[in-house]
C-alpha cells in the first residue's frame, strides 16, 4: 500500500509541524485572527510578531523559500501602514506609531497562514474536516477544491503572463504601464479561476462527491497526535502575547 501523504511528510527528522495534521495547522492560522484583533498598540504587535517569529523553527524546513512566501505580507503590511501615515487625523496621536500599529497588526495576521499553510494536503484536510469536525459534505469538497486551486493559480499566472507576452502585451518598462499589465492579467487570472472553479465543482458532483449518506466512506484516517496538540498549545500562546502586553501596560 502506498505511503499517505501524512507518512511522507512525517518521515524523517524536521520541524514539529512535519508530524502535525491539518486541523491543527488550520486552528492555528485561524487563531492569527483574535491575536490581530488584540494588538491596538505597536508595544503589543511588535510582541506578537516577535513570539510569531520565534517559532518559525518549529514551522520552516526550507529557509530559502521563506521570503518568497512573506514578501506578498510584508508588501500588504508597508501599503497599510503607509496609507494610515498618510491618511491620519491630526491629533489623534502620533501617526507614525499609528501606522507602525496598523503594518504590525496586518502582518500578525498574515505570518502564521503564510508558512502553515504550505504544509496542508488538500485530501487530507477534507478528511479531518469530515471525520473530526463532522462538517457536512459539500462543505467539506468546497474547501478541498479551492485549497488544491490556490496550488495551481501560480501555474495559471505563469501560462496567462507567457501568452500575452507571446501576443505582444507584455509589460512596458514605465511603472504605469507596468500596472495596468498587472491589473489586466490579475483580471484574467480571476477569469480563468472562475471557471475552473464552475467546472471542478460540475465534476465533482457528477461524481457524486458532495452528499452525504450512510454509506459514505474515507480514504484515510484522521488521526490526533501529540504534536498536533503541542502545535495548538503553541498558538493559543502566541494568541496570549498581546492579550498580556495590553493587560500590563
Amino acid at each position: 500500500m502506498p505511503a499517505t501523504p501524512a507518512q511522507r511528510r512525517s518521515a524523517g527528522p524536521g520541524p514539529l509541524v512535519r508530524h502535525c495534521g491539518p486541523l491543527s495547522l488550520l486552528v492555528v492560522s485561524l487563531l492569527a485572527v483574535p491575536a490581530s484583533f488584540a494588538v491596538t498598540t505597536w508595544v503589543a504587535g511588535a510582541a506578537a510578531l516577535t513570539a510569531q517569529v520565534l517559532c518559525l523553527p518549529l514551522v520552516v524546513e526550507r529557509w530559502r523559500a521563506l521570503p518568497a512566501r512573506l514578501l506578498p505580507g510584508a508588501v500588504g503590511a508597508l501599503s497599510v501602514g503607509w496609507s494610515a501615515w498618510l491618511l491620519g487625523e491630526p491629533g489623534q496621536g502620533d501617526p507614525l506609531l499609528a501606522a507602525l500599529t496598523a503594518a504590525l497588526r496586518l502582518a500578525v495576521l498574515v505570518l502564521p497562514g503564510a508558512v502553515l499553510l504550505a504544509w496542508v494536503d488538500p485530501a487530507e484536510a477534507g478528511d479531518h474536516l469530515a471525520q473530526r469536525v463532522r462538517l457536512p459534505g459539500r462543505v467539506v469538497v468546497a474547501v478541498v477544491a479551492a485549497l488544491g486551486q490556490l496550488s495551481a493559480l501560480a501555474d495559471a499566472w505563469e501560462q496567462l503572463a507567457a501568452s500575452r507576452r507571446a501576443r505582444g502585451l507584455g509589460p512596458g518598462r514605465g511603472p504605469l504601464s507596468r500596472g495596468r499589465w498587472l491589473a489586466s492579467t490579475a483580471f484574467g487570472l480571476l477569469v480563468d479561476a472562475v471557471r475552473r472553479a464552475g467546472r471542478v465543482s460540475v465534476a465533482m458532483d457528477a461524481r457524486g462527491a458532495a452528499p452525504d449518506g450512510p454509506a459514505r466512506t474515507w480514504a484515510l484516517p484522521a488521526p490526533w497526535r501529540r504534536a498536533d496538540s503541542v502545535c495548538v498549545l503553541v498558538g493559543v500562546l502566541v494568541l496570549a502575547v498581546p492579550l498580556v502586553v495590553n493587560a500590563l501596560r
